[in-house]
């Protein structure tokens, strides 16, 4: 922690600041007053801000909430339906033209379409204001900017397990049988083909933290996404350290979500012999 003070300090204020950050005792003594404290919700002090990371965080995991699930829901609900329609009319100029908008927003990334939104719907037209978190104006752009790519990656997948299932038999049979095509593609199909769209959406929610850096430095939307990296950049530990610790038990949870799922989804997963 030298470099947080400057030449010459007074060895006695020097040890002063060891105590306060809990850096005087040996690398045991260290270790066990990080789990001990972790247990307890306490996960050290900033060491630029000078309070609680805990507390730091909650200033600003609202604003990161509020852009991923809101981009999270824009996707499911535009994604699935148009790979289901790709699938469904293959061969047609329509799944032509949403597999085209699909590998757009798989190419382009997030931060570049961000500055473009931001060039053409607040410097140009005016519409939307280019940064903040104030209202919910604030945040469509950033919204659609995070979601877009998001979004392509879901109407990709959903299509190649449709397609897959629909070539199926008993995906025929129950054609030959008569039923309506909704009830086909809806009870049938999709079904059987959720688990390659689970999939991926889990791994969005757990890598939402690397996905909504760029976009919130973009939109200034002071997010946990922005603190981690500004928290690396000025080697901030504890404040770095509970953003991993953060991150690693969210992808835990997320993943135990997305097996309970896929048991719900599939009953043969959750057969025990």
């Amino acid at each position: 922690m030298d470099f947080l003070f400057p030449m010459g300090l007074d060895p006695s204020i020097h040890y002063e600041m060891q105590v306060y950050f809990g850096l005087d005792g040996s690398y045991f003594e260290q270790y066990w007053k990080f789990w001990r404290g972790f247990f307890e919700g306490n996960m050290g002090i900033s060491l630029s801000d000078r309070r609680p990371v805990t507390e730091i965080y909650g200033e600003r995991i609202g604003n990161t909430m509020r852009l991923f699930i809101s981009a999270l829901l824009f996707s499911i609900c535009i994604g699935v339906p148009l790979g289901i329609i790709a699938a469904v009319k293959r061969g047609t100029v329509l799944s032509t033209v949403i597999m085209s908008v699909a590998f757009l927003g798989y190419g382009v990334p997030n931060f570049i379409l961000a500055i473009f939104m931001i060039l053409v719907f607040s410097f140009s037209l005016h519409w939307f204001p280019s940064s903040g978190n104030t209202t919910w104006m604030h945040f469509v752009m950033p919204v659609f900017a995070l979601g877009f790519s998001m979004m392509a990656s879901e109407v990709r997948f959903t299509r190649s397990a449709m397609l897959e299932i629909l070539g199926a038999d008993y995906i025929r049979t129950a054609y030959a049988k008569g039923l309506k095509e909704i009830i086909v593609i809806g009870k049938h199909a999709l079904r059987n083909a959720s688990i390659p769209i689970v999939s991926v959406i889990g791994l969005q929610v757990a890598g939402f933290v690397g996905a909504v850096v760029l976009v919130e430095v973009v939109f200034s939307l002071r997010g946990i996404g922005e603190l981690t990296v500004n928290a690396a950049i000025a080697r901030d530990y504890p404040l770095l350290q509970f953003g991993i610790v953060l991150w690693a038990v969210v992808v835990t949870g997320v993943s135990l979500i997305v097996d309970l799922i896929y048991g719900l989804i599939d009953p043969r997963i959750r057969t025990v012999k």
